[in-house]
């Protein structure tokens, strides 16, 4: 296993609130007029800012021309979805507090606060770095991607679990893909009554499908050069019987 379980590079914040609103398919919306959510109705300019169609009879659309500007008439949340079936598929969330402003029959959010919170705990970013920064280039692939690498490719899995410390492993009941990015494969380890997550990086990132073929690669055959965790082996035998 050598570095590599050293080097646990991750998508700064910034980057991966940006990659969660790429991917994102729908938008909860609380404003003054209530909650409403929204499918398919988004996207995200090149700053972060998120604009939204909606309906000429919306109740949002009253709000936004009858807040003051400048002050936080709505707060946007966006889920991040495990696309492979797991215990607790949301991953995190991006919540973005702001003002709405009508822009070319669309609403154009203007984001005053941005909080990112995964498993480990919320985390505010900073607005500039939130609007420098850029969607992880597999952040569209990857539900594909990791649907394909669980459907097709459970071998590959359980051999990757070679990689993961015994200890991690231990009574582990099944192992699927939980998220891929440019820099690392995040393994969703489930028991009997808990789960854990581990992370698999990269020699180098991934910028692209072809660059995550080859990484993977290289991820599988470490694992085929390691040593089988017993602590699944023996979870396996006790549940074949």
């Amino acid at each position: 296993m050598g570095d590599s379980q050293t080097w646990t590079a991750v998508p700064a914040a910034a980057e991966r609130a940006r990659s969660v609103l790429a991917a994102a398919w729908s938008c909860a919306v609380t404003a003054e007029g209530g909650r409403e959510e929204f499918v398919g109705a988004h996207s995200v300019d090149d700053d972060g800012r998120v604009l939204l169609q909606v309906p000429e009879d919306s109740a949002l659309l009253a709000a936004a021309i009858c807040a003051p500007r400048g002050e936080p008439s709505a707060v946007l949340e966006f889920a991040d979805v495990a696309p492979v079936p797991v215990r607790n598929r949301i991953r995190a969330r991006v919540w973005l507090a702001g003002w709405f402003v009508p822009e070319d029959g669309r609403l154009a959010f203007s984001p005053t606060r941005v909080v990112l919170r995964p498993a480990t705990g919320a985390v505010v970013i900073d607005l500039d770095e939130f609007a420098a920064a850029e969607p992880d280039p597999l952040a569209l692939a990857e539900a594909q991607l990791l649907t394909h690498l669980a459907d097709c490719h459970s071998d590959a899995v359980e051999r990757l679990t070679r990689l993961v410390e015994p200890d991690s492993l231990h009574g582990a009941v099944r192992v699927q893909p939980l998220a891929v990015d440019r820099h690392g494969l995040t393994l969703r380890i489930e028991r009997a009554r808990a789960h854990g997550d581990v992370r698999l990086p990269f020699h180098a990132p991934a910028d692209t499908v072809a660059h995550l073929t080859e990484r993977m690669h290289v991820l599988l055959t470490q694992a085929s050069a390691a040593s089988c965790p017993r602590p699944l082996q023996r979870q396996r035998t006790d549940g074949d019987r």
